[in-house]
C-alpha cells in the first residue's frame, strides 16, 4: 500500500475515512487529487469544459467516491486510484452527454495526461501507452477529439457526430477511422526513427 510520510498507508486512511475522519480524508484527496486532476484535464474537451471547470469535476467526484467508500474493498496497490480514475471517467462522460447537447463546440485542448500507470497503461505496458500518448499528440485536434471521444470515453457514433459537429452516425464513424489510421501511422513513423 502507499505510504505517507508519517507511514500510514491508504488502507489505514481508507478505515479512519470510513470511520469519519475528516483528516484521513483530507490526507486521501490530497494524495490522489493533483494525479487524477492532470489525468482528467486532457481527457474532457475544451467544449466541454465551459460550464464545470475539470478540477472541480474532479474533487466533486473524489469527495463522493470517498463518502461511498463502505462498497470498496482495497484489494492491492493501486486499486484505489485505479478505482478512484473510473469514477472520474464516468462522471466525464457524463459531463460529455450532458455538454453535448449545447450547440457550442470547441477543439480539445493540449494537455497531458498523468504519468503514473493507468489500468489500461498496466494492461498494455507503459512503453506503449507512452507511444499511443506522443502519437496522439502529433495528431490535429480534431482528430485527437475524435479518438479520445470514441476510443477512450467510449462515446457511441451518434453522441460523436453530434460532439464533433458531424452531420450523420456514419459521417463521425469515418471521421474517427481516418483518425484511427493516422494514429497507427504516427506509432509507425515513431517505432522507425
Amino acid at each position: 500500500m502507499v505510504e505517507n510520510p508519517e507511514g500510514e498507508t491508504t488502507f489505514h486512511l481508507l478505515e479512519r475515512v470510513r470511520a469519519g475522519d475528516d483528516g484521513a480524508l483530507d490526507t486521501l484527496l490530497g494524495r490522489y487529487l493533483p494525479r487524477l486532476q492532470r489525468w482528467a484535464r486532457g481527457r474532457l474537451p475544451r467544449w466541454a469544459r465551459d460550464l464545470t471547470d475539470t478540477d472541480d469535476l474532479v474533487q466533486e467526484t473524489l469527495l463522493r467516491s470517498f463518502k461511498q467508500m463502505e462498497r470498496f474493498e482495497l484489494r492491492n496497490e493501486g486499486a484505489l486510484h485505479a478505482y478512484l480514475r473510473q469514477a472520474v471517467l464516468n462522471r466525464i462522460r457524463d459531463e460529455l452527454r450532458h455538454k453535448s447537447r449545447l450547440p457550442e463546440r470547441r477543439e480539445l485542448d493540449e494537455q497531458h495526461a498523468d504519468a503514473s500507470p493507468s489500468p489500461l497503461e498496466a494492461a498494455i505496458g507503459t512503453q506503449a501507452m507512452e507511444r499511443y500518448e506522443e502519437a496522439l499528440s502529433r495528431l490535429r485536434p480534431e482528430d485527437r477529439e475524435a479518438i479520445i471521444a470514441r476510443v477512450e470515453l467510449g462515446l457511441s457514433y451518434a453522441e460523436l457526430a453530434e460532439a464533433l459537429g458531424k452531420p450523420s452516425e456514419e459521417a463521425a464513424r469515418k471521421a474517427a477511422e481516418r483518425a484511427l489510421v493516422r494514429l497507427a501511422e504516427e506509432m509507425k513513423r515513431a517505432d522507425t526513427a
